[in-house]
């Protein structure tokens, strides 16, 4: 089609828009806020998505993890045979990698917490502190305080495993477990604080102890992982990418978050088929609604269409022409309803949405709308498919008339 009868077809549906505001102003206020209501319903849940993957990495999975190859298959059985070394020259190889800020070696455990009569299991890491400082900032110290060195005879306890035992700050504990070498073992540590993560099922059971005490208590010498922080998520692949190809497979494994955060990647699947569904259902309201105002706009211009036809004017460009001016709708509803969403996005994230609690989650949380660039091309371009769709049918219809029926409508 040149240039110059495309300019002008548009011109025409522009005209033929304006013929009746009101119908016009009822279709693209339809597509705006249908729009809009995408724009909000999605930006909340990529709002979900950011805090949940943040909230993962600082509090327990790093960017990348480097172990042992097989540890996460196996090591559950036997971790200790799968430990790294205390130093090693493969650091130094990691710090190298792309968007690097920080590793932090863990020494992954399990055992039993006592407190005068009381006893418990517990999960837990020991930690280097100073390492850890930035890659744990997810981790809010509820009471008392973090752990302060390497050496220190503390630990940090998880809120919930804190409150089944009526453990405070100060309190003397004694950590019992079966050390590496098959033996029991124990230790007597005062609780520094609590802490909490966003996971409530791990603060009922996780504790936090100094690197040299865990390995003084499991009698090893090593790192069951060294944890990983990167500059930005977006970087993983890139980071994990370069590790594989410098460091040796046989001796080292790279294991991006994404393959340990099982409930994250659970949460996904569920809220992303819940916002596309959103979408179908918005769609097929903006479909229905600019087909039934395409339909009634082709039955008051029956004779105008009859008179085109007959003075020889293809049924495709009667075609065209109707489907332009859905199009136009559709471009013209999906510019203003980004704009609404957006500009209500940002409102009412100034403002906050007061949550509770998630299933499986500790606390509540102040809730946002995230709209970022995709989201706003994903929903523009919903703006744009509805119309189009909902313009082919009465399109088709106005270009299939009887030209003798059409010219006798309205007499």
């Amino acid at each position: 089609m040149p240039i110059a009868s495309l300019i002008a077809d548009v011109r025409l549906a522009i005209r033929n828009l304006q013929r009746n505001t009101r119908r016009t102003a009822v279709a693209v206020c339809t597509v705006a806020f249908g729009i809009m209501a995408f724009l909000l319903a999605g930006g909340f849940i990529e709002y979900i998505f950011q805090e949940m993957r943040e909230a993962t990495i600082h509090s327990q999975l790093g960017h990348l993890q480097v172990v042992r190859p097989d540890y996460f298959e196996k090591g559950i059985a036997d971790p200790y045979a799968f430990l790294l070394p205390g130093q090693s020259p493969a650091q130094q190889v990691v710090e190298k990698a792309p968007g690097f800020a920080s590793l932090a070696p863990r020494l992954a455990l399990s055992g039993l917490l006592s407190h005068g009569d009381a006893t418990i299991a517990f999960i837990g890491d020991g930690v280097d502190p100073e390492h850890e400082k930035r890659l744990s900032s997810g981790i809010a110290i509820v009471s008392g305080r973090d752990l302060a060195s390497a050496t220190e005879s503390a630990v940090v306890l998880g809120e919930g495993l804190a409150r089944s035992m009526g453990l405070q700050p100060g309190d003397v504990v004694v950590l019992l477990a079966t050390a590496a070498n098959g033996g029991a073992n124990a230790v007597e540590v005062s609780v520094a604080g609590t802490f909490a993560t966003m996971y409530k099922d791990y603060d009922d059971r996780a504790l936090r102890l100094p690197l040299s005490v865990a390995r003084k208590l499991m009698r090893v010498d090593g790192a069951t992982s060294w944890v990983v922080l990167l500059d930005r998520t977006e970087q993983t692949a890139a980071a994990a990418s370069h590790l594989n190809d410098t460091l040796k497979r046989d001796d080292f494994q790279i294991v991006p978050w994404t393959e340990l955060a099982d409930f994250y990647n659970k949460t996904v699947v569920l809220f992303s088929k819940q916002v596309s569904l959103v979408k179908y259902i918005i769609g097929l309201l903006i479909v229905l609604t600019i087909s039934n105002t395409q339909t009634m706009g082709v039955l008051e211009r029956t004779t105008e269409i009859g008179t085109s036809l007959a003075i020889g004017q293809r049924a495709r460009h009667i075609m065209g022409m109707f489907i332009f001016e859905g199009i136009l709708v559709g471009l013209l509803g999906g510019v203003v309803g980004v704009a609404l969403g957006y500009g209500l996005a940002q409102l009412i994230s100034a403002i906050g949405i007061p949550m509770p609690p998630p299933p499986g989650m500790a606390r509540g949380y102040i809730g946002r709308i995230l709209v970022s660039g995709n989201l706003a091309l994903d929903a523009f371009l919903l703006a744009l498919i509805a119309t189009l769709l909902a313009s082919i049918m009465p399109a088709w219809k106005a270009s299939r008339m009887n030209i003798v029926d059409a010219l006798r409508h309205n007499q």
